[in-house]
């Protein structure tokens, strides 16, 4: 059913709820400052809460990476995870949620084991999926950062996303849209590699492969700001966080409505969301029936 294209739709991307980050970065250790978490409760709430009062509904909701603060192996982590789990089961059962793994997930460098622990926690660590037509990717971005301790990983995940682009071509998608956590870049497509991006030749390589397989467009998070540019007409999207903001931003999320030629989002913050739902313009667009 959902290879067909059957009109415009929407869905919510959010990201780095990161359940402890506010208290370590208030108190300048964000190795060891994460054992309170009470604030980021509240915003994880709030999201849902906004999400759950949309209408029309959303067709899910994805998190991009970061879903808690501590790294693994640390002493708080445990208790994140199941108190992001306890929020999130608040979520509207119509709204099927989406999960992509982010560093604090499964480490800067990831194992196998990281990696496994965080796919008993929270799904596939990549994978794919179909909503109205349109092709969905969701990858691991750490295996690209650094797959020193799993390079077989890094390999098996290139190989599937080269079977994944295959069958999208073949199908006569709509559109391709990737989720991932850590941006491609920022700004620009040949800015200087740093923490928030991905090192210039992996990135070249990665943009190249998806603009010859015509995706849209990469939505990720890891930045805590909201930033983003494009490449060949790729464009990248960066949004940020729903829990501890980093920059001038508002903790909010992005909605992002598909129509037959476009993809079109608009960031807002999680009191603007609440208290107003989307904007008619956006709205309008849905509306618009092929």
């Amino acid at each position: 059913d959902e290879y067909q294209w059957r009109g415009p739709f929407y869905f919510i991307q959010g990201a780095d709820p990161q359940f402890g980050l506010m208290k370590a970065w208030a108190v300048g250790d964000t190795n060891n400052g994460d054992d309170e978490w009470g604030e980021e409760i509240k915003l994880a709430e709030q999201a849902v809460q906004a999400i759950n009062k949309l209408n029309p509904k959303p067709k899910f909701f994805v998190l991009c990476g970061d879903l808690i603060h501590g790294m693994p192996g640390t002493q708080w982590r445990k208790d994140q995870e199941q108190d992001l789990k306890n929020v999130l089961k608040n979520t509207d059962q119509d709204i099927p949620l989406v999960f992509v793994s982010g560093n604090h997930d499964i480490g800067n460098t990831p194992t196998r084991e990281t990696i496994d622990n965080y796919c008993k926690n929270w799904g596939d660590d990549y994978f794919s999926f179909w909503v109205g037509g349109v092709f969905f990717l969701v990858l691991n971005s750490q295996l690209y950062f650094d797959s020193s301790k799993c390079p077989e990983l890094k390999q098996a995940q290139d190989v599937w996303l080269n079977e994944q682009l295959a069958v999208a071509e073949k199908q006569k998608c709509k559109h391709i849209i990737v989720f991932q956590h850590i941006p491609l870049f920022l700004r620009k497509p040949d800015e200087d590699h740093d923490y928030f991006n991905l090192e210039k030749s992996v990135r070249q390589e990665i943009m190249e492969k998806f603009h010859k397989a015509g995706i849209k467009a990469v939505f990720s998070g890891h930045y805590h700001r909201n930033a983003g540019g494009s490449y060949r007409g790729l464009e990248v999207v960066v949004s940020s966080a729903i829990g501890c903001q980093l920059g001038e931003d508002t903790h909010g999320l992005r909605v992002v409505v598909v129509t037959d030629e476009k993809i079109v989002h608009r960031y807002y913050s999680l009191n603007e969301l609440s208290s107003q739902g989307i904007e008619k313009e956006l709205l309008d667009m849905l509306a618009k029936q092929n």
